[in-house]
């Protein structure tokens, strides 16, 4: 029943859930509240309910006592967006530790007497929903509809057995979840507390296993400015709209994407793979050469930069420079007189494919010796992508299709972690931000024994794809549509078909000679399916064609192929499709409306509104059933449905407007 986990002490090793359920409403004055009606634990499958926090914390206390826990002999209590029940119960107990992100996402929070809450959506990143559909040990779905939100419930409100079957099955799919995971991984002590944990965990064992490897890293280390330069150098995927193509509704558009798009540059290209050599204002003669032998990071400040005729798209993003008269294409630079900014090697070749400039100056230049990533490292890219093509589809192989899926996607995201992240600090009711010292931070991480990963391979992983992309985006000039990270939709493909067809030939000659480099088997980077068909890494694949579509700016575009399909950041597109096929009717006027000021209303948008309410909450309430309680509450969150208006912003609206005058 114990385990023992070293620094810490022992866990017990059975898995436990905890959920509260919620009222939102607002006083006579229009003052916002919040309250817990119930709360529920599911122990190792026993489910336990209580209505009131004097009920919780009396639980609490015999829970301590019966398995006489300390801060060395802990009890995990798993909770499904700590964040939200961390704002009700903070109060409620002492607190030794709490561990967050930011400020109020809460990964992690120990009590004093040795209960460690954890986040299950932290260590999964899924929906109660989805978390469901990876359970194999027993059938069971998230509940939808069973409990009316937008009614009043108290602690003295009578429950449907309806309504307690929601709340048992919340606590029983983390429970059965988390039950999964203490059996794959052996003890609930070995369960990361992130989704990337699991991959950092696979990735750093194996790194580890040769002797030599804490050598080479321990090479790799970094300067306090020469951080700074890559920190301002990192940019992530390219998302974007041709502003001609911007708010009009088009047919026949095609859509290709990049199969395993960040680890095919990790296994195709070449990255730093030394400390980083300075250069201060190098001639332009001596910039190109190292440009042309190495990775480089870089400051750079362009005169009189203009977008190049015949390109469609601009790529530097406005919130990463500084200048002076910049025209802006929905956060991109189209044009300016004075343009300063940070970039790599790679970013400087796009420019120059997109932009035309009178010249450039170099500030400060670091330089670094370029190869492969560690071969430990290209090799479990591999195995996860290998393994998750071969389960694809597999029967009875569902969780390890899974676990393969996610560990490939997570390998990027654990090289891009910030060295020098702000501590968030959880402490006499109050949350506060402690700004870490740089050169600690940096002298830290240069003398850590468990690194096994360099900062900058992140920055240049996304550098890399974004070269990749716009690629793509140079090559269809006007025939581009959109793009996002790892995928492009444009017009009249079949006139680019011989670019994607090459592409697709390059990056398997890049490929063979990875292989041919380091001894990788190809047939690893290019599996079959459970149908036998070959899939390549790194490809372009072709998504077919989209009936009718229409975007109007970055993340927000409608398409229609057999389905009328949405994408908005900030709409749950379940429920704002129904409603728009109710307002408009004909799948012809939904596009016609999907336009500048299109509001979506509360039920159709899908989104809730968080306030966190700090002070004491003592109301007398009455319930939609007729029933007076008086609510006491420390702290809470208010939740409410909030429209989403689809506005496009001035500046924006004219550069369309200018752009397409032409049309």
């Amino acid at each position: 029943m114990w385990v023992t986990k070293a620094r810490v002490g022992k866990y017990l090793n059975l898995p436990i859930s905890f959920d509260i359920e919620t009222t939102s409403t607002v006083d006579s004055n229009d003052n916002k509240l919040a309250f817990m009606y119930c709360w529920q634990i599911n122990f190792n499958g026993e489910f336990i309910f209580g209505r009131t926090w004097l009920e919780l914390a009396e639980w609490y206390i015999n829970f301590v006592k019966e398995y006489n826990l300390s801060l060395k002999r802990r009890a995990v209590i798993y909770v499904h967006n700590l964040s939200f029940e961390f704002q009700f119960i903070r109060q409620l107990f002492d607190w030794e530790q709490v561990f967050a992100l930011k400020e109020r996402k809460v990964v992690y929070a120990v009590t004093k007497q040795g209960v460690e809450f954890r986040c299950s959506y932290i260590l999964t990143n899924k929906s109660l929903a989805n978390l469901a559909g990876d359970i194999k040990s027993k059938d069971i779905k998230k509940l939808v509809g069973d409990l009316d939100y937008s009614i009043i419930r108290h602690s003295n409100t009578p429950l449907t057995d309806e309504e307690m079957n929601y709340c048992r099955n919340d606590v029983d799919i983390v429970t059965t979840y988390i039950k999964e995971q203490i059996e794959k991984e052996g003890d609930i002590s070995k369960i990361p507390l992130t989704a990337t944990g699991y991959v950092r965990r696979n990735v750093k064992n194996r790194c580890f296993k040769n002797k030599n490897y804490r050598n080479k890293i321990k090479k790799l280390k970094l300067e306090m400015e020469e951080y700074k330069l890559l920190k301002s150098a990192f940019a992530g995927g390219f998302t974007h709209a041709n502003a001609f193509h911007s708010g009009i509704t088009l047919s026949n558009v095609r859509s290709y994407d990049f199969t395993s798009a960040y680890p095919a540059v990790m296994l195709s290209e070449q990255f730093p793979m030394s400390s980083g050599i300075k250069v201060e204002n190098p001639s332009i003669d001596e910039f190109l050469k190292y440009l042309k032998l190495y990775c480089c990071v870089f400051e750079i400040k362009f005169n009189n930069i203009t977008r190049k005729s015949g390109i469609y798209e601009d790529y530097l993003s406005t919130s990463k420079c500084e200048g002076r008269m910049i025209d802006e294409n929905n956060g991109r630079v189209n044009s300016a007189v004075v343009l300063s900014t940070v970039i790599t090697d790679v970013d400087f070749k796009i420019i120059t494919k997109v932009y035309d400039f009178d010249d450039f100056e170099i500030g400060t230049l670091y330089y670094y010796y370029k190869d492969y990533l560690p071969l430990e490292i290209l090799q479990s890219t591999v195995d996860f992508y290998k393994l998750k093509t071969e389960l694809k589809g597999v029967e009875d192989r569902e969780e390890d299709y899974l676990v393969s899926k996610g560990m490939l996607n997570s390998i990027y995201g654990m090289m891009v972690t910030d060295i020098n992240r702000d501590d968030i600090v959880y402490a006499d009711d109050v949350w506060f931000t402690n700004e870490p010292s740089l050169g600690e931070c940096i002298e830290k991480y240069n003398k850590g024994t468990g690194r096994f990963l360099h900062y900058p391979w992140g920055v240049w992983i996304t550098a890399y794809n974004r070269y990749n992309l716009w690629s793509a985006i140079i090559e269809a000039g006007n025939d581009y549509v959109y793009s996002d990270t790892d995928s492009i939709k444009l017009l009249n493909y079949e006139k680019h078909l011989d670019y994607f067809n090459e592409y697709n030939n390059q990056l398997m000659a890049k490929i063979k000679l990875l292989c041919m480099t380091t001894g990788i088997e190809f047939n690893d980077l290019n599996p079959k399916d459970i149908k036998g068909k070959h899939h390549l890494i790194g490809v372009w694949d072709d998504e077919g064609l989209y009936n009718i579509f229409k975007t109007l700016g970055a993340k927000r575009y409608m398409t229609y192929k057999e389905e009328l399909s949405l994408t908005i950041s900030g709409v749950n597109k379940k429920t704002a499709i129904p409603w728009l096929k109710n307002k408009f009717g004909t799948v012809d006027s939904i596009f016609e409306e999907f336009n500048n000021g299109l509001v979506f209303p509360c039920e159709a948008s899908g989104k809730l509104t968080h306030t966190y309410l700090d002070n004491e909450m003592n109301e007398l309430i009455t319930d939609y059933l007729g029933n007076q309680y008086e609510i006491n509450e420390a702290s809470g969150v208010y939740l409410e449905p909030a429209e989403y208006s689809l506005s496009i912003s001035e500046k924006y609206l004219d550069f369309i407007k200018n752009t397409q005058i032409t049309r």
